[in-house]
């Protein structure tokens, strides 16, 4: 890549090219860390504690219920549905040890999402949050989910906290700990794991709004955090980062950039479940020296206005990474003035394990870029035709490397409308890739909404109102917003005589989406504007 415009922004030591083959899998990379850090944290979570040798045990104990109680082999799905608790990252290594390919499931699912996902990848084991449990009862009969494993607060932890009750619908439950007692009781079997084998299936909406399943290999990851912490360098000190993860595990972000990529240079992940529970955090963030944290634009600025976060102790600090949606200057500024850096932004999609792009980390600027590509990918941008367009001048984002997804599960049409014909990833937004050689995000080619850093799929939203007996028909598009970046607005055309308001359409909207999602405005009009074929011009609403 040394001949590409970006090439001549690699700081001194770092290659342009990376080994993606350093470790058959994900796991070895991880074993290897568990031997070298062994009794230093690894995990930590409410107050309480837990090593790299813990997880190795745990984890080892989990796998082997996994293998000899529920008979499950290589390859097959097991579904996580958990927000930052100790039994996320334990069931994540036994997942990965055995062989078997994680589906993770956000925890803020409505029944009809959670329900569409566990049969698209077609599993019939599920480790669920305790509190999740009322959605699973709610559509357990119409999956083929009959392993159910529920976690708890405290779980692997601090055992004192309580815990929401399991749906009382759901039969043949275990518990997260008895079925880590059970596990200890017999011998865990290792798996041959190579880079091809599948890791995650990581769910998105890709570049259509169709929920699919991105297919990650040992290989993606693997090559992914050699990306990440190749181009850091000796910004990350072995066995002594202190990482504040606040984005949930079941984000690609975190579960890479936080989680798999600093475990494998030992440092400490400080876990917070809740952080809409500000002064919380803050109170959380007040215990640690941390050295890193991760988030979006509007979790940084949420911090920004919290007491007490502006009196923590940021002298160790030196990495503010934002991704999942673009960072505003005024935010970076005043982190800032608060912390002493600016937020360092990066770019990237569930389809690419997820980090393509990054920025140099504490420079004393705001680029307003999403900076440079990893090493080992190359970016183009190119037109509607599929021609690379001149220095300066926009084009649709396109990635080739060895983080780039096999394709997405079972869905081999929707593959190949995103693969270019010389093997790129087209991401469906459109950059400009500057003369400093670095690349900015101007615009997005299809109509997705960034909530809070999280995709919203016009698609999905119009769908779901178009079941509304009230409703003729609907269309949606992002607004700005103050707290979320974007807000939904929808459009909505009632039935003749019909009688509905905003607030029932909402309330609808509750009952089916996940909360990101919902509408926060609701706009009553006559009839939506259409192509002469009679496609919805989300343009002529926006304007």
């Amino acid at each position: 890549m040394t001949d590409k415009p970006w090439g001549r922004n690699y700081e001194p030591g770092v290659p342009h090219e990376i080994d993606a083959d350093a470790y058959t899998s994900i796991w070895a990379m991880s074993a290897a860390a568990i031997a070298k850090h062994g009794g230093a944290t690894a995990f930590s979570n409410f107050g309480a504690d837990l090593s790299f040798d813990d997880i190795d045990r745990l984890s080892e104990n989990l796998a082997a219920y996994l293998q000899s109680e529920l008979g499950l082999k290589k390859g097959d799905r097991v579904a996580i549905m958990s927000p930052n608790i100790m039994a996320f990252p334990v069931t994540m290594f036994a997942n990965m040890r055995a062989g078997l390919v994680q589906v993770n499931v956000n925890p803020l699912y409505t029944p009809r999402e959670l329900q569409h996902q566990l049969n698209d990848a077609d599993t019939d084991t599920i480790i669920i949050f305790s509190g999740s449990t009322p959605v699973l009862a709610e559509i357990i009969a119409e999956t083929k989910v009959k392993n159910i494993i529920v976690a708890d607060l405290g779980d692997c932890g601090n055992g004192t906290l309580p815990s929401p009750p399991t749906d009382e619908r759901l039969s043949d439950v275990i518990k997260f700990t008895d079925a880590l007692a059970q596990g200890e009781k017999h011998t865990f079997t290792p798996v041959d794991i190579s880079g091809e084998d599948l890791l995650y299936l990581q769910y998105t909406g890709g570049t259509t709004g169709l929920s699919k399943g991105a297919i990650l290999t040992h290989r993606n990851l693997v090559a992914n955090i050699i990306q990440i912490t190749t181009f850091l360098g000796a910004r990350i000190k072995e066995g002594e980062e202190v990482v504040v993860t606040a984005i949930p595990l079941y984000h690609i972000f975190a579960l890479m950039v936080n989680c798999l990529s600093y475990f494998s240079k030992g440092g400490r992940n400080v876990m917070i479940t809740n952080p809409r529970d500000m002064p919380g955090f803050v109170q959380t963030l007040g215990n640690y020296r941390f050295s890193v944290i991760t988030g979006v634009n509007t979790l940084f600025n949420g911090l920004l206005h919290t007491p007490g976060f502006a009196e923590l102790d940021f002298s160790a600090l030196k990495l503010s990474a934002g991704g999942g949606t673009a960072i505003q200057e005024a935010i970076s500024n005043k982190w800032r003035e608060v912390t002493g850096q600016h937020i360092t932004e990066g770019y990237g999609l569930s389809e690419t394990s997820p980090v393509v792009t990054f920025n140099l980390a504490g420079r004393d600027e705001f680029t307003a870029t999403i900076g440079i590509p990893m090493p080992s990918t190359d970016v183009t941008l190119r037109d509607d035709d599929g021609n690379e367009v001149a220095m300066g001048e926009p084009g649709e984002l396109c990635v080739k490397g060895p983080q780039v997804m096999v394709g997405y599960w079972r869905k081999p049409e929707e593959t190949a409308a995103v693969t270019t014909a010389d093997g790129y990833f087209r991401t469906g937004d459109v950059a400009i890739l500057n003369e400093e050689g670095r690349f900015k995000i101007v615009d997005r080619k299809k109509d997705m909404i960034l909530v809070s850093g999280f995709n919203v799929y016009p698609n999905e939203i119009e769908a779901v109102v178009a079941n509304m007996d009230s409703v003729l028909e609907a269309a949606c598009i992002g607004v700005p917003d103050a707290q979320t970046d974007e807000a939904v607005k929808l459009f909505v055309v009632k039935m003749p005589e019909a009688e509905v308001n905003a607030e029932d359409v909402i309330a609808f909207c509750r009952e089916n989406l996940t909360a990101y999602k919902v509408p926060k405005q609701i706009a009553f009009i006559d009839e939506l504007p259409k192509s002469p074929v009679g496609k919805i011009l989300r343009r002529e609403l926006r304007d």
